[in-house]
């Protein structure tokens, strides 16, 4: 039905989304409204608006209408089915409402495929009864947050802090109540759940993602790839069955490296690549990593134990939210990742010289902002020279700045990836040569930290075509995709084959933002998928 409205052009799409009632809109005043409209709407409790509440709505529909030429459309029942709150309602109305046209009409359709996906729901009896768990398991980890954050309603966990310990404590529980052998927590803080074979001396699957997030994140990132396994441990403990192999899950600890400089930390310590010299890094508050493990009762001196045998492992699964708009503009629940892009970090610093910006000509002048600025922009251009290459300053900030102070210093962070190691490497020369280049003629210096390599990682063909068998075997369209984000499997696939399943993110896939979202619908699909490549995996046994 998306590929028929997809392909039926932009007239006959306008004339659906304009046929649709408002929210809360005349037609529900009236009583006029179909009888699975006044459901969702009085579900949602549109229906019970305070007079503010009214009135509120009344004017966003006007100035959406105005501004757009056609009505504002939300599934109001929301990504689990049960209905969102008013002010959910209300908040999503006024960030739309300053969406480019262009978008907001796509975001109408796909609002309109998610109401007829729950109404078919409703029709045939179908209810996503694992998504929907699996839904609630990451509302109900998404209630850690560190301290700062929690208070304002923002989701933070940054490596070993309380937060963190408590989200560690969860999984932990839920592995043991779903059914697995032996779960513990390691020396650097994944939680290991180890699911076993009927036959002690079978091989291992290995699969997971990370639990911590990045600052004021999204609830799904890395974690689902920690649940939909989970959910299947549990099924295969129901029935009393076991694998021909050993299944390992482990929610590593520490992927973002927001608290330290350690990315990929969990997943790395498996592949025998933990950094001592990680230990005696600060945190913003002065706290050495090792006096964090010391705190959170791990013991540096066993992280050399953990580092894995890959003759013991048949490979390395993922399951990750998408992370971008791809799925979500083609209207597809599940992407086969063909790829991890290779990338490289730096933590650098340009210093020039601090003077007065009121008695200093601009031709005398060493800013390090100014300096920084103009490499952000040199970035930007050799990465649109790839296409699919891409480059990013994500911190920026001028220690101590002042108003009327030229800039000495600016710290900043500098991101590049591509979809292989040789496209990255060029783009990284010409970008530090550039750097080099710019702070030569702006007589300034530089500090340059790399703090992250991973090198670009090509999914197996034979577990890529895992995946696709099971998405294909559910009656969903293959799509083939590669992945701009960094992912634990990049570890991995340094000593194991490795593959990925995406699932499509909500809010036009957006991550690393609080807005993140995808459905219990596309959960259950997912689990269903990993279900699947778990019995091919049986079978090729």
């Amino acid at each position: 039905m998306a590929r028929v409205l997809a392909g039926a052009g932009r007239d006959a799409q306008l004339a659906l989304i304009r046929a649709h009632p408002e929210l809360a809109g005349k037609a529900m005043v009236d009583q006029t409204l179909t009888a699975e409209s006044t459901g969702e709407q009085n579900r949602a409790g549109l229906t019970h608006c305070t007079p503010e509440e009214f009135a509120r709505l009344q004017d966003l529909n006007a100035q959406y209408q105005a501004k757009f030429g056609f009505p504002f459309i939300l599934a109001v029942r929301g990504p689990r089915g049960t209905g969102l709150s008013r002010q959910q309602i209300i908040d999503t109305f006024e960030r739309r409402l300053h969406g480019h046209p262009a978008f907001e009409l796509q975001e109408c359709l796909r609002n309109i495929h998610r109401i007829v996906e729950l109404r078919l729901n409703d029709k045939f009896g179908v209810e996503p009864v694992t998504g929907n768990l699996v839904w609630d398991w990451h509302e109900e980890l998404a209630q850690f947050s560190d301290a700062g954050y929690l208070e304002h309603g923002q989701l933070t966990v940054t490596y070993l802090t309380e937060a963190h310990r408590a989200c560690a404590a969860y999984l932990q529980a839920q592995m043991q109540a779903c059914g697995f052998d032996h779960v513990a927590v390691d020396a650097v803080g994944n939680v290991v759940g180890r699911y076993y074979a009927d036959k002690p001396d079978a091989k291992t699957l290995l699969t997971g993602s990370h639990f911590d997030t990045v600052r004021n994140a999204g609830k799904y990132d890395g974690r689902l790839g920690i649940f939909v396994p989970l959910a299947c441990v549990r099924a295969l403990h129901a029935q009393g069955r076991r694998l021909p192999f050993h299944l390992e899950l482990v929610a590593f600890a520490e992927e973002e490296g927001q608290r330290f400089k350690a990315t990929f930390l969990g997943s790395g310590a498996l592949v025998g690549q933990f950094d001592p010299r990680w230990l005696d890094q600060l945190d913003a508050d002065g706290i050495t990593m090792r006096q964090a493990m010391a705190h959170a009762g791990l013991n540096p001196a066993d992280i050399d134990g953990l580092q894995r045998d890959p003759a013991d492992y048949l490979g390395f699964v993922e399951v990750h939210i998408e992370q971008g708009p791809v799925l979500n503009e083609l209207d597809l629940p599940l992407g086969v990742v063909t790829s991890i892009n290779g990338g490289v970090r730096y933590q650098a610093e340009m210093i020039g010289t601090a003077c007065h910006a009121g008695t200093t000509p601009m031709d005398r002048r060493s800013d390090a902002a100014a300096a920084v600025a103009e490499l952000i922009l040199a970035a930007e251009r050799r990465a649109a020279q790839d296409g699919d290459s891409v480059a990013t300053v994500g911190q920026l900030m001028v220690p101590s700045g002042s108003t009327n102070v030229v800039p000495g210093r600016c710290q900043f962070t500098l991101d590049l990836r591509a979809p292989t190691d040789t496209q990255r490497d060029a783009m990284v020369a010409d970008v530090l040569a550039a750097l080099a280049q710019i702070a030569e003629r702006r007589q300034a210096r530089y500090t340059l930290e790399e703090t992250m390599r991973a090198a670009a990682a090509p999914s197996a063909p034979a577990w890529q075509q895992r995946w696709e068998r099971a998405v294909t075997a559910l009656g969903v369209p293959l799509h083939h995709m590669p992945s701009g984000a960094g992912h634990d499997a990049m570890k991995l696939h340094e000593v194991m084959p490795q593959a990925m399943l995406f699932v499509r993110g909500q809010n036009a896939g957006i991550s690393h933002n609080p807005l993140e979202s995808t459905t219990s619908d596309d959960m259950q699909l997912a689990v269903d998928a990993f279900a699947r490549l778990l019995d091919q995996l049986t079978t090729d046994a």
